[in-house]
């Protein structure tokens, strides 16, 4: 059975950490930082075997060289030349196993171009989404477009139901505070404040979510619903789904 464990990096990033419980080899999922990586497998006596990067930024490959150094372990990421020490370059439609686990690629441009998710069907789908789509938010536009990030939120969105999602940052609770700006009418929202608080307090992360949950709380999955787009168009164009998706970006940009 595979498990899935946060090691916390920098002030609210998550490194993921994938297991077997029939083998001591791990799998690490954007490692912006070795030394907690480093901690952790020599606290539990694993073996690091496989790194997946999800896109370029330093906090979530800024851990490699010293990684690749001590461990020597599969490194598996987008085809971008600037990330250096990948050894096996994926995009979009690409399968690849690691932990026993078949992992379906997508490609998910907008918070910058090279941005792959990483998706395993099972009891339950995984889905490990880098900095696209976070609980109750989603990344900010650094090289895509509008357009892309909706469309790249909407292939996500079409996954199960109870996928576990794995984003790579503790965002959550100030991306509420917006979605109750944003679809104020929304009771979900205000549930989901209160169970992350709890969370908070007692040092827990407000993470995996689901996508079932982020459908029903995210109001950059939600651009459809009347209640987001009478709010949004308070901030700009809401004519079709991905002009209120931009309006809300531009909006949570400056909230």
């Amino acid at each position: 059975m595979m498990s899935v464990t946060p090691i916390p990096a920098f002030s609210d990033n998550y490194i993921w950490l994938l297991r077997q419980d029939s083998t001591s080899e791990v799998c690490v999922i954007d490692p912006g930082d070795a030394a907690p990586v480093i901690d952790m497998l020599e606290r539990e006596g694993l073996t690091l075997s496989t790194v997946l990067i999800t896109h370029h930024h330093h906090d979530h490959t800024g851990g490699l060289p010293e990684l690749i150094e001590r461990y020597s372990p599969r490194v598996i990421g987008p085809n971008n030349p600037s990330i250096a020490g990948i050894d096996e370059t994926v995009g979009d439609g690409d399968e690849v196993r690691v932990m026993g686990r078949l992992l379906d690629v997508h490609a998910v441009p907008g918070h910058t171009l090279d941005h792959i998710a990483y998706f395993t069907a099972g009891i339950p789908p995984l889905l490990f989404c880098g900095d696209t789509l976070f609980s109750a938010g989603c990344g900010r536009l650094f090289e895509g477009t509008p357009e892309q990030m909706h469309a790249s939120l909407a292939r996500l969105a079409t996954l199960p139901d109870d996928t576990l999602v794995f984003a790579a940052h503790e965002y959550t609770l100030a991306n509420l505070t917006f979605a109750r700006a944003a679809d104020p009418e929304n009771p979900d929202v205000e549930k989901a404040m209160e169970e992350c608080r709890r969370a908070r307090e007692l040092d827990r992360p407000t993470l995996p979510s689901t996508l079932g949950r982020e459908r029903r709380i995210n109001p950059f999955l939600r651009c459809d619903a009347d209640s987001v787009r009478r709010t949004a168009s308070a901030h700009g164009d809401t004519d079709t789904s991905a002009a209120t998706f931009a309006t809300l970006r531009a909006w949570k940009d400056n909230f």
